[in-house]
């Protein structure tokens, strides 16, 4: 079965196509603001501008894979969490797909779009998931459904990061560049660490970053700081997490997990503890429409379907809301 997907949370607009073994397709149209943070009218703006010249694409390039449109088997979309104006953007170009094609439609969780995905190209049985983006920030795990185990009190780690980056003048996205920043850094400055049980909290860190920055300290030994102290929480709780649930697998997810010293950190950790740690590729890290594709279909082979009337957005999804009916 072959599956479409579209993705429209927040700022990552894509398109993806996927059939039970690989991606076949994956098209990618950001918005990216002219400063600031992310505004959700003129992302959604962005998103029903693009996304049809976005489809043209995809369709010419399944056209050159000798795929017609009416070979897609199922149509399937980000349904949430995520900025209520952007879901409702590629929601409705999902509808439409779906009664012009005559294909089942499936709305994703985009938490657990992350989730599946990692597995599916890491070839991961029950990890440990630590799921780091800019909206959100949890440690997530089965037992029956999916469970989050622990999560940020206020704001999520890329957000924290975009933060700080936008208060040294740095475009849009932050992580990047604060990530070569850091990597130059050469001395470690002490930051609020703050760590409740299986929780995490960012705000204070982000607010002493800035002030620090703003002493006059050099903003490579910020960034470095300010990575040091944020991942090393992160990896913390995922420990915790490990034992508690007395698993042996770790998978990343989410578009902070493309940072390399994250990653190092994790894998570090797991070599401690004789876990195994994934990441999956780069390109499905961040926010994709392949991760909705392939979930799109993994739930459609499940007996999942969202019929048109019942296909409105959730802009405050959880995970733990979604029944799990595959191993």
């Amino acid at each position: 079965m072959i599956c479409l997907g579209l993705e429209g949370t927040a700022w990552s607009l894509s398109a993806g196509v996927v059939d039970e073994r690989d991606v076949i397709v994956l098209e990618n149209d950001p918005y990216v603001p002219e400063k600031g943070g992310i505004h959700p009218r003129e992302a959604a703006q962005h998103h029903s501008e693009r996304v049809g010249p976005l489809l043209g694409r995809v369709f010419k390039r399944l056209g050159e894979l000798g795929i017609k449109p009416e070979d897609i088997d199922v149509i399937a979309f980000s349904q949430g969490p995520g900025m209520g104006p952007c879901l409702r953007v590629v929601a409705t170009a999902a509808r439409v797909l779906s009664l012009k094609l005559r294909k089942p439609l499936v709305g994703v969780n985009h938490c657990l779009a992350h989730v599946e995905v990692g597995r599916w190209k890491c070839d991961a049985r029950n990890p440990v998931t630590l799921y780091v983006s800019g909206g959100n920030s949890q440690i997530i795990a089965r037992r029956g459904n999916y469970r989050v185990f622990g999560e940020t009190l206020d704001i999520g780690v890329g957000n924290a990061i975009d933060k700080l980056a936008r208060h040294m003048g740095l475009p849009h996205p932050g992580g990047p560049r604060i990530e070569e920043l850091a990597k130059k850094g050469e001395k470690y400055y002490e930051l609020p660490y703050v760590v409740k049980g299986m929780d995490f909290s960012f705000s204070g860190l982000v607010t002493a970053a800035k002030k620090l920055y703003d002493s006059g300290v050099r903003a490579e030994d910020v960034a470095f700081s300010f990575q040091e102290t944020a991942f090393a929480m992160l990896v913390e709780v995922t420990e915790r997490a490990l034992a508690y649930l007395g698993l042996d697998e770790v998978l990343i997810a989410g578009g902070v997990g493309a940072n390399s010293r994250l990653r190092e950190m994790l894998k570090i950790m797991c070599e401690d503890r004789e876990a195994r740690f994934y990441s999956p590729p780069k390109e499905l890290l961040g926010d994709n429409g392949a991760m909705i594709a392939y979930t799109g279909l993994l739930m459609y082979s499940h007996g999942y379907e969202t019929p048109v009337e019942n296909s409105h957005v959730k802009p405050d999804f959880r995970i733990e809301e979604v029944e799990v009916l595959w191993d």
